[in-house]
């Protein structure tokens, strides 16, 4: 039986999600964080590809994107393959990296955007690395705050003006609302 198509067009939104073969770990130090998000800039440049929030956890990562071209499959393909490629010659390894295919959940974007990138935001504390979303570095969150430089892939334009129109006024504002959600109410 063929696998189901992935629902692709122009301007969708999607939480994707990948996550590594047998729970190990994708990343071994800051150096691979790093050439990972290297290879998020590098899609999201060919592909026109559009970050609006991402977490890199130790064994899989989140990604809130947006697709101006109905490409997410050749992206998300360019991304991981580039990755394992560069994870298994860097560790003279073979085999599969991720388990699988991407995750990728199509969402509405006026009721959902917002709290999908709090989700993600909020997932190092739910996996109790940090005690606040913005001690995690490998996270788009220190970005939306303004405590890290923004990723040139990374858009928080769209996030932040639903928060006001000052980006002050809208930092302030997300913040809190990332902040002060009870993580013990969020399910997998």
């Amino acid at each position: 039986m063929a696998r189901p198509l992935r629902v692709e067009y122009p301007g969708a939104f999607y939480h994707v999600i990948s996550r590594s073969n047998r729970r190990e770990g994708l990343y071994a130090g800051p150096g691979d964080y790093e050439k990972f998000l290297q290879y998020v800039e590098k899609a999201s440049e060919r592909f026109a590809f559009i970050i609006h929030a991402y977490c890199l956890m130790s064994n899989h990562y989140h990604l809130l994107v947006e697709t101006p071209e109905p490409n997410l499959s050749m992206t998300m393909q360019l991304l991981n393959v580039s990755y394992a490629t560069y994870f298994n010659r860097k560790r003279d390894r073979n085999g599969h990296l991720f388990q699988g295919r991407f995750k990728a959940i199509l969402i509405d974007a006026d009721a959902y955007l917002k709290h999908l990138s709090r989700y993600i935001h909020l997932n190092p504390v739910r996996a109790g690395l940090v005690n606040t979303p913005g001690q995690y570095c490998w996270s788009s969150y220190p970005a939306y705050i303004g405590e890290q430089l923004s990723p040139k892939f990374l858009k928080t334009e769209l996030l932040l003006e639903s928060f006001g129109r000052k980006k002050s006024e809208a930092t302030k504002k997300y913040r809190e609302f990332v902040e002060s959600f009870d993580i013990n109410t969020i399910k997998d």
